[in-house]
């Protein structure tokens, strides 16, 4: 068997197993997840285990999320082949190549340099023309393209950022997770006119959002997961 069809029933047991195992349902997501080839955005040291229920270092101290992790945010973020989505905090770009196959653009923030031109070379490398990778402080949105339907956050939140709030459209969901450096809670905000509907979804345990709306540089340098 070669290298190419192992990785290939890898991804279909990472879905059976971690995915469709513990409960993630949507179709369109459970595709998309058994489409992208996530050992392209792992460290080559790292390959063997790209599939593993884990997540896995990628350098600047960030990390790739494990898979069921991506899957029960793009669940709850349901985004829709019409919509431009915007990610914040693409770090190896997995979870921008997953809602590449969900929606019609992804913008996804990076404020680090080297890990933002490693994600543009890997999703450049796959065809991925739809996501565009934009380094910058994520905690502030992208404005030249707000309103968006969906935004999500891969990064901790110490609160909810006001300015991703206020770049949701109507109806628009936001998901990320909010809290402190032992832990957190992955949540669900939408938009509903002047008003916000809120949902706590699961705990989690994510590397700091940094920015002028997270965490300051030398307070995310104390979070234990690092």
């Amino acid at each position: 068997m070669s290298r190419d069809s192992e990785y290939a029933l890898e991804r279909k047991n990472m879905v059976d197993e971690q995915l469709r195992g513990r409960g993630i349902a949507d179709r369109r997501v459970l595709e998309a997840m058994a489409y992208v080839p996530r050992h392209e955005f792992v460290r080559p040291e790292d390959a063997r285990l790209a599939y593993a229920d884990m997540p896995l270092g990628i350098g600047q101290h960030q990390t790739i999320s494990q898979p069921y992790i991506v899957a029960l945010m793009t669940e709850w973020l349901a985004p829709q082949p019409e919509e431009v989505v915007l990610e914040v905090g693409t770090g190896s770009g997995y979870q921008a190549a997953v809602l590449s196959r969900l929606c019609r653009q992804v913008y996804s923030l990076e404020r680090i340099p080297e890990l933002a031109e490693r994600a543009r070379i890997i999703l450049r490398r796959l065809g991925l023309k739809n996501v565009e990778v934009i380094t910058g402080d994520g905690s502030l949105g992208w404005p030249p393209q707000a309103p968006f339907p969906a935004i999500m956050v891969t990064a901790a939140a110490p609160h909810v950022p006001k300015s991703l709030l206020a770049q949701l459209a109507d109806g628009g969901r936001l998901v990320l997770p909010v809290g402190g450096r032992d832990g957190q809670i992955l949540e669900s905000w939408v938009r509903r006119g002047s008003e916000m509907d809120h949902e706590r979804i699961a705990p989690v345990a994510f590397v700091p959002l940094v920015g002028d709306q997270g965490w300051a540089a030398e307070e995310s340098a104390t979070f234990t997961w690092l």
